[in-house]
């Protein structure tokens, strides 16, 4: 079976580049530039790159998007010679390719503005010292909440500088029997920040995973056990049977779950199906960062116009451009507290996400960190399904 899905990638990835080469007749240069993203997403890219052609007639981008297995179809890419020009990649996997020694160091490209972004979205594009991307965005999670719930059982809305206790017993205070007080997700994503409330998941604990029981060291332990204990102790988040086929998202917006952490991702979506009022705060005391954004094949034939096209995308009107679809936090800081993502709009307390990206801590990655993460979550199941 893994035999046969790994044909069907190499096919689907040689049609890719197929597709990619043909028709080049007219004496422009061509640079690929690859992307995953929603279909709402590449309808916000497709008309900049027009621009960008406009612009530059000499240059021709000829767009690769993948919206599925993005990362398996570059690696095979890579593997055989015919990565594209630019490449759109997040934190998560940047370790891999820079190990792989086949990302352009970006580190001396001072025309990128570097001290126009949050510092921790530069920081979390390094590794081992070097900058290989240019970030368009920063991820990390807040909690959305229901403010009818709340307004409903008369409970204050959470504040800036709440605790995880307070968490706790405003999830406590909103569960009855129609509703859980908070969301819950066995992913690591989701879990990963009450360890890092407690002092655990660094650096060290990433790198040198599987050498220790890093689930037994106590501030990881401490940060496991209060999760688990929202669903088997207290009962304020749902059981995995209580859940059936439903995701937090939907019962979030069905009105079952008063607080619900998760991204900036899902403001369009909340925006256009939610019945009830509703707005974010940040997750207590701090939060780890990711960031997506542009790198440039190292053994790129084009590496000038290539530079190019990631200038055009990286720059503050494109960056304000990204930032009007709701869908993302931008990296640039004269973007983020720009009227172009504070809109206005809900959710009113905006500068959550912003406040969030000013505190957060780069999430700590390693050439394997996939590989932990799958392993953590397995480690992990027992505990949160008592």
């Amino acid at each position: 079976m893994k035999k046969f899905l790994l044909f069907c990638l190499i096919c689907e990835a040689a049609l890719i580049l197929c597709f990619s080469l043909c028709g080049k007749t007219d004496n422009k240069t061509h640079i690929e530039f690859a992307t995953w993203g929603s279909e709402s997403e590449i309808k916000i890219l497709k008309p900049m790159l027009e621009e960008f052609e406009r612009d530059n007639p000499e240059i021709k981008v000829d767009l690769m998007h993948i919206p599925q297995n993005y990362f398996q179809k570059i690696h095979l890419l890579f593997a055989s010679n015919t990565a594209p020009d630019v490449i759109f990649i997040n934190n998560l996997y940047l370790p891999l390719y820079s190990d792989a020694e086949v990302l352009e160091d970006l580190t001396e490209y001072n025309e990128f503005e570097y001290e126009k972004y949050f510092p921790k979205s530069i920081e979390s594009m390094k590794y081992k010292g070097k900058i290989y991307a240019v970030p368009r965005d920063v991820s990390n999670l807040v909690f959305f909440y229901n403010k009818d719930l709340f307004d409903k059982n008369k409970i204050a809305y959470p504040q800036e500088n709440w605790t995880l206790a307070d968490l706790l017993n405003t999830a406590q205070k909103l569960t009855d029997n129609k509703t859980f007080g908070i969301s819950f997700d066995e992913k690591p994503l989701y879990f990963l920040p009450y360890m890092l409330y407690f002092g655990g998941w660094g650096v060290n604990d990433s790198a040198n995973y599987f050498s220790q029981n890093i689930t037994a060291k106590s501030e990881n332990k401490k940060g496991l056990e209060f999760y688990a204990n929202l669903r088997t102790k207290y009962h304020v988040a749902p059981k995995k049977e209580e859940i059936a086929s439903a995701t937090m998202a939907q019962m979030f917006l069905q009105g079952k779950i008063g607080m619900y952490l998760s991204g900036r991702w899902m403001v369009p979506k909340i925006r256009e199906e939610a019945k009830f009022d509703w707005d974010v705060v940040e997750f207590p005391k701090t939060m780890f960062m990711d960031s997506s954004g542009w790198s440039i094949a190292k053994k790129s034939n084009h590496k000038k116009e290539a530079i190019k096209l990631v200038l055009y995308l990286s720059s503050e009107k494109n960056s304000k451009r990204f930032a009007q679809s709701g869908l993302i936090v931008p990296a640039r800081t004269d973007s983020a507290y720009s009227r172009d993502f504070l809109d206005g709009k809900k959710p009113k307390n905006a500068k959550a996400f912003l406040n969030t990206a000013q505190k957060s801590v780069p999430t700590p990655v390693t050439a394997n960190y996939n590989e932990i993460l799958d392993d953590l979550q397995k480690k992990t199941e027992y505990l949160f399904n008592k």
